[in-house]
C-alpha cells in the first residue's frame, strides 16, 4: 500500500498578536480522505509532534462546517493521529510517494524556519516523490532546493494563498511575509483564481492549491501524479 505523508504546523499563535491560529482543519481532513477513499495510507507528521494545533475559526458549528472536518472529529484512527502527531526529525522520504502541507495561517512561522523540513523535501523530490501543498501550506516550500541548488519553484507553476485574499482577512500585517510575494520572488510562475474559489494546479511532480476550498483538488491532482 502506498503511503502518504501530511505535515503540519505546530504553531497556534499569529506572531505576537496572541490570536490563536494553527492548521486549518478543512485542509487536513479533505486531502486525508480522498487519499484514504482511494486506498492509500495517511500519516500525519507536524514540526514538533504532538497534538496538532487547529485554527478555532475553522471549525464551525452546524451546517457551515465541511463534511470532512465532522467526518474526521467523529473518526478515533484520524483523531489518535492528530493528537499524537510523528515528530518530523522522524520522517524518512523514502517510505512515501507523497509529501503533503496543509495550510493554517500557523505554518508561516515554522514551516518555512525548519531545516529539518526543508531537507526532508528536496530529498523527497531528488527520490522523484511528489510533493504537495494548499493555502498558506506552500510556506513549506520556501526553502527547498533541487539537486542544482535552484529553489524548487523556480519557473514552475504555483500557486497559494493570495496577497489579495490575506487582505480581505485582514491579516496582511500579521503574518511574517506574505505568500504570493514570497512565491514570486523565489521565481515561481504564480497562478491564481478569483479570491477563494478553487484552484490548484499540478507542475509534474509539484502540486499546490490556493485557498481552503482547493484542498480536494490539489489532493486529487496529488493522486495523479503518483505514478
Amino acid at each position: 500500500m502506498k503511503k502518504i505523508l501530511m505535515v503540519v504546523t505546530s504553531h497556534a499563535t499569529m506572531g505576537e498578536s496572541g490570536r490563536s491560529t494553527g492548521v486549518w482543519f478543512e485542509e487536513l481532513s479533505t486531502p486525508y480522505y480522498v487519499f484514504k477513499d482511494a486506498g492509500l495510507e495517511v500519516e500525519i507528521a507536524s514540526i514538533k509532534g504532538g497534538p496538532v494545533p487547529f485554527d478555532p475559526h475553522s471549525i464551525e458549528a452546524g451546517e457551515a462546517r465541511p463534511v470532512s472536518v465532522t467526518r474526521f472529529m467523529n473518526d478515533p484512527e484520524a483523531m489518535q493521529k492528530a493528537q499524537a502527531s510523528m515528530k518530523l526529525d522522524a520522517a524518512d522520504a523514502s517510505n512515501y510517494a507523497a509529501i503533503f502541507l496543509p495550510g493554517g495561517h500557523g505554518t508561516m512561522w515554522d514551516l518555512p524556519a525548519s531545516a529539518t523540513l526543508a531537507h526532508l523535501l528536496s530529498d523527497a523530490w531528488a527520490k522523484e516523490k511528489v510533493l504537495a501543498a494548499v493555502c498558506h501550506g506552500p510556506a513549506g516550500l520556501v526553502n527547498v532546493k533541487d539537486a542544482n541548488g535552484t529553489p524548487l519553484v523556480a519557473g514552475r507553476e504555483a500557486t497559494g494563498f493570495s496577497n489579495s485574499e490575506e487582505e480581505a482577512a485582514g491579516l496582511t500585517q500579521s503574518v511574517p511575509f506574505l505568500l504570493e510575494d514570497r512565491l514570486r520572488e523565489l521565481g515561481a510562475l504564480y497562478r491564481k483564481a478569483p479570491d477563494f474559489h478553487a484552484h490548484a494546479i499540478r507542475d509534474g511532480r509539484l502540486v499546490t492549491g490556493q485557498n481552503p476550498a482547493s484542498s480536494e483538488e490539489a489532493a486529487r491532482l496529488t493522486l495523479q501524479a503518483i505514478v
